[in-house]
């Protein structure tokens, strides 16, 4: 006999869609300005020179040019050169 109860309605989750998070331009990528670079949830990679980073910690370029990731002092940056 089997233990597990039955999965109703109240045990099945509302379906979600996924949040399109991750890095949409590549290192060596040439990019225009106001284009999005990162989508993240929290600051795991910091904005360098040429990039900000917006309330829900988007990084999107200010600049046109070319995207290079760098580590400083164990954190990751983003910059555009």
């Amino acid at each position: 006999m089997a233990h597990t109860k039955a999965a109703g309605k109240a045990r099945q989750g509302t379906p979600r869609k996924g949040r399109r998070l991750g890095v949409k331009a590549s290192s060596g990528e040439t990019v225009s300005a106001g284009s999005i670079i990162i989508r993240q949830r929290g600051s795991s990679v910091h904005s360098g020179s040429g990039t900000k980073m917006a309330k829900d910690f988007t990084i999107f370029a200010l600049k046109n040019g070319k995207v290079n990731f760098k580590t400083q002092k164990g954190r990751k940056y983003l910059e555009v050169i």
